[in-house]
């Protein structure tokens, strides 16, 4: 639950491989409908975060049969198997009181915010006008505090920094505007106003794996360097899009600065189970956790829509990749 900057140097992990930079766990998919106490369709998208008590928390977007989804927590101690669902859906829409979930709630990120001793629950809330942003905070991961809608449609991918930058708490996120869909940072001093929003890393135009949309993958991991961001892009194909891992760098007290950017992406869809689903060809993490050596990772990812897989990778690695692999001046806008 730390937000202390990862010491990259003092990090004690494996050789970077030279092939992935993330390994897939052998027993994938860690998660599925079978796996479910109450029928489903699909279970992917899941947040991540470990608790107090050492277990590894996933709040997995759950698509009923219906079409809409709601977040369900599963607990494992150690953060791959032996899942403890919860019996009954953990966080459900509720349209009466926030009508802009009227079709669902979908794609959580966690944020453990250590001045308010509370998790921030991003999410996307999907409403007849089209998807938003809504917050929600929460101690136990049994009761919320909804904020509602902080960022109306359209608007997704959206992920809570851990401390304030200054004295404004600080939010990613991606409209769709005239300009496309890039992601842009927002600011708060309340966490229900927001505003100082500004495009930090602009979609790629043009034939690149990331031109025209891109967004918000887990939540930005902060290291020495800066603010470390998976995020994804969609290249549109002949026979539909495929979803996949790109990385950047922020600022530490800037993180609408780019330092680098990579060119190419380095995480995609090639397992069956990531080729085949409900959505083909899309790998999509909203969630990782931090080893106790400061440097492994466990990236948690829905797989075609369809499941929840596990990879594992070292943020030393992330970021001399990233050295190698971005050109001198790299920045958000291409």
């Amino acid at each position: 639950m730390s937000s202390t900057p990862i010491s990259v140097t003092e990090a004690k992990s494996r050789p970077c491989a030279d092939e992935a930079l993330f390994v897939r766990h052998a027993g994938n998919p860690i998660l599925s409908r079978k796996d479910w106490p109450y029928p489903v369709n699909s279970v992917f998208n899941a947040a991540a975060t470990v608790l107090a008590d050492g277990d590894t928390l996933l709040l997995c977007r759950v698509e009923d049969r219906r079409g809409l989804s709601h977040l369900c927590a599963a607990r494992s101690t150690n953060g791959i198997d032996d899942w403890r669902i919860d019996s009954q859906p953990t966080l459900l829409p509720q349209p009466k009181e926030y009508p802009e979930e009227i079709w669902g709630i979908e794609d959580p990120r966690i944020t453990y915010v250590p001045e308010l001793k509370q998790y921030a629950v991003a999410y996307t809330s999907f409403s007849k006008g089209g998807p938003g942003v809504s917050l929600a905070l929460t101690k136990d991961f049994k009761s919320f505090e909804r904020y509602g809608v902080i960022m109306p449609p359209e608007d997704k991918d959206a992920a809570l920094l851990p401390r304030k930058i200054g004295s404004y708490w600080a939010m990613i996120h991606r409209p769709v505007t005239t300009l496309g869909a890039h992601m842009w940072i927002s600011y708060s001093p309340d966490l229900r106003h927001w505003g100082r929003h500004k495009v930090m890393l602009e979609a790629r135009r043009g034939g690149w794996w990331d031109a025209n949309k891109i967004g918000l993958c887990s939540p930005p991991i902060e290291t020495e360097r800066g603010w470390l961001v998976l995020y994804h892009g969609v290249r549109q194909t002949a026979s539909g899009s495929i979803y996949r891992l790109g990385l950047a760098l922020f600022d530490i007290d800037r993180p609408d600065v780019c330092l680098q950017r990579g060119d190419s992406w380095m995480f995609g869809p090639e397992a069956l189970y990531e080729r085949g689903g409900d959505v083909s060809d899309v790998v999509f993490p909203c969630g990782q956790t931090i080893g106790a050596d400061g440097d492994s990772i466990h990236l948690y990812y829905g797989a075609a829509d369809s499941c929840m897989a596990l990879a594992t990778g070292s943020i030393r690695c992330l970021l001399s990749w990233l050295d190698l692999n971005s050109p001198p001046n790299s920045h958000g806008n291409s």
